[in-house]
Parts: structure tokens; C-alpha cells; sequence
């Protein structure tokens, strides 16, 4: 130390200690910013392994879900990591917060549809009130569910369009799945004469459909009363056809008309065209037939 004295670099080393202490406090922390992320990396890995252990006892949640679930749990990890690293590093994170706060602000200001379409399409994934294949109907649109996304929805119709329904609107609408059960139930309404034995033609048109080849059966199909119509008698037909499809749905339909037609045909039960009875009041003469002549009037 005296020699260094005297030679008058003493400042001088003293500068490099004290640089090469904060190359070492640097290099040191760089060393451990990449032990945590590559511990965050593997991490993802086991948290995968153990999200596909949990999931596979449960069958009611899809490929699909897992992946969604997986990608949160991951990017919410990923964000955890950046704010225990900016930390270790001693930067202010409030100014960074501050800033973050009022873009996130302005962002979902200005894309508050998108994000209600993405919120709801998460729970649409969760909740899964169809799946992709599923025939629906969400408000007054109907079709086959071909695509699901995080964003919306889309359906193939029975006109072969494709119908973009934004998530939001799917989440906030009623939604019938005819497909969930695996078998849809086909109402065919058809009226007898008032004078008919409507006993007698249930049993007619349940025989009929009883051995069609779209017809399960099993539930059995059923024959009711419906409704007193103005020149008939309504009777309801239910069947009930398995894998549900538009093209099934019609082809049931259709055989069932046609089979209780030519069945009434052959038994003599009439389906009456609508007509309406005219009465006159008996007070009044009822009705009067006017004849040419009648009240000095001749032909022209």
C-alpha cells in the first residue's frame, strides 16, 4: 500500500475495484435472471404434464379446453416472472403500472366489443353449451357449428351459408342444441274431419309410422289431440329420429306425411280443407236466395 501511495494511484485502483465489483454484482444478477427464467420455462413444462393428468380424469373437458386453460395459466406465469425480474433488478415499477393502467384504459375503451367477444368465448369454452359437429340454434339463426374461436362462432347454415356470430352475441342470446341428446323429437301436426272417429285415426296414424325406417322405436311415437281448428280436428304426430341432422329431420318429416296421408286415404278418413259455416239469424228470415226478376228486377 505505501508503494502505491507513492506512486499516487491510489484513486485509480480503487476506481477499478469498484468497477469490477459492479461488472461482478451485474454479471451475477444476469446469471440468476437466467436460472429463474430457465426454472420458469420447465415450470410451463410441468405445469402441462400436470394439467393433461388432471384433465384426462375428467371427461368432460375437451382438447380444446385444456389448451385455453394451459395458454392463461401460462401467460399468467410469464407475467408473474417479468415482475419478479423488473424487482430484482431494483426498477420502479409504479411509473410502469401507471402507464400500463391508462393504456389498458384507453385499449378497452376502444375495444370493448372485441374484448366482451373474447370474455364471453372464454366462457363459451368452459361452459360448453355446444361443441363443434352440434346443430343449434342461437336467436333466429340455425345451423351446424363448424368453427369455435376465441373471438366468435360460426355456423353452416341448411342453405349452405356460413353465419360469423360474434361471442358476445352467442352469450347474451337463447341457444337450443338440438344435437346434445343424440335424438330429436319431430312434430307433424294433421286434422280430421269433425264427424271422424278420432279415436279410430290415432290409431291409424300411429300404425303408420310405427315401422318407417327414420322412425326410432324407441321412445314409441305418439298420436295426441292438439287443438279444435276451424274446419278440423288437429291432431299432433310425434316421432323421435336419432343423430340429429337437418337432412334427417326433413326425410322423418316427410315420410311420416306421406305415410298417415296414404293411410287416411285407405281408411277412409278425410282431411278436411278449411271452410267456414254461414248462419243467418233466425230472426231475420235466416238466409234469402235472390232470384232474377224478384222486386221488379229483370235480367240484363
Amino acid at each position: 500500500m505505501t508503494v502505491v501511495v507513492l506512486w499516487g494511484v491510489e484513486d485509480a485502483v480503487l476506481r477499478e475495484l469498484s468497477r469490477a465489483q459492479v461488472r461482478a454484482r451485474v454479471l451475477v444478477r444476469v446469471a440468476i435472471t437466467m436460472g429463474f427464467l430457465a426454472v420458469v420455462y420447465v415450470g410451463t413444462g410441468v405445469l402441462d404434464d400436470a394439467l393433461d393428468r388432471f384433465t384426462d380424469g375428467h371427461d368432460g373437458i375437451t382438447d380444446h379446453q385444456t389448451e385455453v386453460m394451459f395458454r392463461i395459466l401460462q401467460i399468467t406465469l410469464y407475467i408473474g416472472a417479468l415482475i419478479v425480474i423488473l424487482g430484482f433488478w431494483n426498477l420502479d415499477l409504479s411509473g410502469l403500472l401507471i402507464g400500463a393502467g391508462f393504456a389498458g384504459i384507453v385499449l378497452g375503451m376502444a375495444a370493448r366489443q372485441t374484448l366482451g367477444s373474447v370474455i364471453a368465448g372464454l366462457v363459451l369454452m368452459f361452459s360448453r353449451p355446444f361443441e363443434i359437429g352440434d346443430w343449434v340454434q342461437v336467436g333466429d339463426k340455425q345451423g351446424i357449428v363448424t368453427d369455435i374461436t376465441i373471438v366468435n362462432t360460426r355456423l353452416q347454415t341448411f342453405d349452405g351459408e356460413y353465419v360469423m356470430l360474434p361471442n358476445d352475441v352467442v352469450g347474451s342470446s337463447e341457444i337450443v342444441n338440438r344435437s346434445r341428446k343424440g335424438r330429436l323429437r319431430v312434430h307433424v301436426s294433421v286434422g280430421v274431419d269433425y264427424e271422424t272417429d278420432v279415436e279410430h285415426a290415432m290409431d291409424v296414424a300411429k300404425d303408420a309410422v310405427s315401422d318407417l325406417d327414420d322412425v326410432l322405436s324407441v321412445p314409441r311415437p305418439q298420436v295426441v289431440l292438439s287443438s279444435f281448428g276451424d274446419s278440423a280436428i288437429v291432431m299432433d304426430v310425434r316421432v323421435w329420429i336419432d343423430k340429429p341432422s337437418s337432412r334427417r329431420h326433413w326425410r322423418a318429416q316427410t315420410a311420416v306425411i306421406q305415410s298417415v296421408k296414404t293411410a287416411f286415404d285407405d281408411a277412409g278418413i278425410k282431411i278436411p280443407f278449411p271452410q267456414r259455416e254461414i248462419a243467418g239469424r233466425a230472426e231475420t228470415g235466416g238466409f234469402r236466395v235472390h232470384e232474377p226478376g224478384a222486386d221488379g228486377e229483370t235480367d240484363d
